[in-house]
């Protein structure tokens, strides 16, 4: 037997083979099967060469990507990992020539759509895909937000727009020991929040041979299942850790007759690395990109002549795979064959990026919760904003000891906010989710995997507490805002989408976005340097405030803005054009696709907000409409795998008009999990491979 093929009743694979290569191999062909156009998107993103198809809107990407040395970076990651792991790199190349085993034969309709043909995976394309995956999720752009705000307002400022803003990603997990549930075994649970793309970003997948036998969430285009796994004795699962490890220097380069120089901490010019690349534009003439390298890192925004606007400046960016030519892959294969806490632990210390909380669980009462993942030793100012790279004092020297934690009252709770990752980060989510899912814990002295989906679903707002004060407070309204703040102050503050209450909150709180933005003491900041436009989503002002909105209302600075007349602006403005339905009339999906749906579904409306437990982020003043939230759902029983369950926002499949394309999107709007089915036999068998 080289490998098995078997599908349950939501089409989720199942693979079974002799060896974990083999299996490696299986997982790469039916990836390619299940996610061919996902596939080929990922390896143009990883390599810079997105715009060739889809045009000058992926340009700016695709220059991050080639100035950011992303796919030489995998390259040598991987050259690193054929010398110093084999095994794990010869396992990766099997993923990859089944990856291209199964795009060979693949017949996905984008492509016909689009004129394409599936490009070839090298071994390293998966190293490359995870990097590009990940190159933004440390959010080392929030940096030029702070230099941003303290120029218009001040040092200060940086605390008062600090909270989890535009460009991060969170999650949500908890660990609840045996001691607080019914089985007497520990259950795991939680749901990641990303974009949400379709295909997404996750894929449900269940890999077998007579080394492991493993049940997780896989990210297309990598092997094994990294972020979510149950091997049946043991389970684990992560979120962000919030830490900073990626550093932004400013450059002082200058031409000369033999190319770029660099001024370094030495006071001395040293010669940079340059060459030039080409960025085909489908529909427009080709671009060229000057790559340079420093003693830092890549420049990824400007240059010797400065920014597109004139400004002198040129940023690199450093980052640890760069500098060790490692990306954690050889963690991967110990996190399959891992029996018990102790292995799931042994393997996260050869993690890499991104830093993650994790917690993990085994069936003999072992319990895990620490940080995994490389963060450098350095000054604190290089954590805040981009420092000179020509003044001594910035370099790495060394990397942190991963913090550990444990549990309180037999839980622990990571929802992104200051936990054990504290010392490595800077800004952080605020508590409002890890509180609420702590205080729905305490609720209850015994738990089940089956209780779980209640608190996925869970759409309670603390965050409204601040605008409803000042609502509160305002008298002397027209008879309309009077009727609406009795109606907002009546609200139970969840972000139902059949609630009119939570439609009304959410037009005043966009109305009371817009105003601070548009005051004058903030309006000036609406105005971004020239960085590339991939980094503008984290210069934008009005997510800014709508995701800082909280400390806006409640500092005791506020710049001189007159908030209570704000909020009551923003009353009247709502009463007199109140939203006509409710919140899920306009709070719908909006996932990204590298092609433009053609289907004519709808997108579903959706309950939950961007601090409720339900994390679905729409931007206050901007849209009501949610890109990010739960891009997967899990609850992992260490009791019996078989009581554990999962669920994606679409389906198994990302090839359009199959029957496992979109039927999970019921269960995931509804707060449902399809179960989690190990035994083979119970399966239905596709192919021999």
């Amino acid at each position: 037997m080289s490998a098995e093929t078997y599908r349950d009743a939501w089409g989720i694979p199942h693979l079974r083979a002799a060896t974990a290569g083999e299996l490696a191999r299986a997982q790469g062909r039916v990836t390619a099967r299940d996610r061919a156009w996902q596939l080929e998107v990922e390896r143009h993103r990883a390599q810079g060469t997105s715009a060739s198809f889809l045009g000058p809107g992926a340009l700016s990407w695709d220059r991050l990507a080639r100035r950011a040395r992303l796919a030489d970076t995998a390259r040598r990651c991987f050259a690193a990992l054929e010398d110093k792991d084999p095994e794990t790199a010869a396992w990766v190349r099997e993923y990859t020539d089944g990856v291209n085993e199964g795009l060979a034969a693949c017949d996905a309709p984008e492509f016909a759509r689009t004129g394409l043909a599936p490009g070839r995976w090298q071994p390293w394309t998966p190293l490359a895909v995870w990097l590009a995956t990940h190159i933004l999720f440390a959010g080392f752009p929030a940096k030029l937000w702070r230099e941003h705000i303290t120029a218009h307002l001040g040092p200060d400022a940086v605390a008062l727009f600090a909270t989890d803003g535009p460009g991060t990603a969170g999650s949500n997990g908890w660990l609840v020991s045996g001691e607080r549930t019914v089985t007497g075994h520990a259950i795991v649970a939680g749901d990641p929040h990303r974009f949400i793309e379709e295909p997404g970003v996750y894929q449900q997948i269940h890999l077998s041979c007579p080394e492991f036998d493993v049940v997780g969430l896989a990210v297309p285009g990598v092997p094994g299942i990294a972020h979510f796994g149950h091997t049946g004795t043991v389970a684990w699962a992560i979120t962000n850790a919030m830490a900073d490890y990626q550093d932004l220097y400013r450059e002082r380069l200058r031409r000369t007759g033999a190319g770029v120089e660099a001024l370094g901490p030495d006071g001395t010019w040293h010669r940079a690395a340059r060459h030039t690349e080409t960025i085909h534009v489908a529909g427009e003439d080709s671009v060229e990109v000057e790559v340079i390298e420093t003693d830092r890192g890549p420049v990824i925004a400007g240059g010797p002549e400065g920014l597109d606007d004139g400004t002198p400046a040129a940023l690199s960016l450093r980052y640890p795979p760069r500098v060790t030519a490692d990306l954690g892959f050889g963690a991967l294969l110990p996190l399959l064959r891992a029996r018990r806490v102790a292995d799931v632990d042994r393997a996260l210390d050869a993690w890499a990026e991104p830093v993650n909380v994790v917690q993990a669980a085994d069936t003999e009462g072992g319990l895990l919760h620490r940080v995994a993942g490389r963060v450098p030793v350095r000054a604190t100012a290089n954590r805040l904003r981009p420092v000179p790279a020509w003044e001594p004092g910035h370099e790495w020297t060394g990397w942190h000891t991963p913090p550990r934690a444990g549990l309180t009252d037999g839980v622990a709770v990571m929802a992104n906010q200051r936990g054990p990752a504290t010392p490595l980060g800077v800004e952080f989510a605020p508590p409002h989710r890890a509180d609420r899912i702590a205080a729905l814990l305490a609720g209850k002295e015994r738990w089940s995997a089956a209780d779980m989906p209640a608190l996925h679903t869970d759409t309670h707002l603390a965050s409204a507490g601040p605008l409803l004060d000042l609502v509160t407070a305002l008298d002397g309204l027209s008879p309309g805002a009077a009727a609406l703040r009795d109606r907002l102050l009546a609200w139970d503050r969840h972000m139902d989408a059949d609630s009119a209450g939570a439609a009304a909150y959410a037009a005043v709180r966009g109305a009371v976005v817009r105003r601070l933005a548009a005051h004058p003491a903030l309006a000036p900041a609406a105005v971004p340097p020239a960085y590339p436009e991939v980094l503008q989503p984290w210069l934008a002002l009005v997510p800014r405030i709508a995701y800082a909105l909280e400390h806006l209302l409640r500092a005791e600075d506020p710049y001189g803005i007159d908030r209570a007349e704000a909020v009551r602006a923003a009353l009247e403005e709502v009463a007199a054009e109140p939203p006509a339905g409710t919140w899920g009339d306009t709070h719908r999906l909006a996932p990204w696709r590298a092609l433009p749906d053609t289907s004519g579904s709808p997108e579903p409306g959706l309950s939950g907000d961007h601090d409720c437990v339900l994390c679905t982020s729409a931007v206050p003043g901007l849209t009501d409409r949610a890109a990010r939230g739960p891009a997967a759902r899990y609850v992992w029983d260490l009791a019996d795998r078989r009581r554990s369950g999962w669920v994606v926002p679409h389906g198994a499949s990302g090839v359009p008009g199959s029957p496992h394309h979109r039927d999970q999107q019921p269960l995931w709007l509804g707060g449902e999990l399809a179960p989690v089915v190990t035994d083979f036999d119970r399966l239905t068998k596709e192919t021999d491979d």
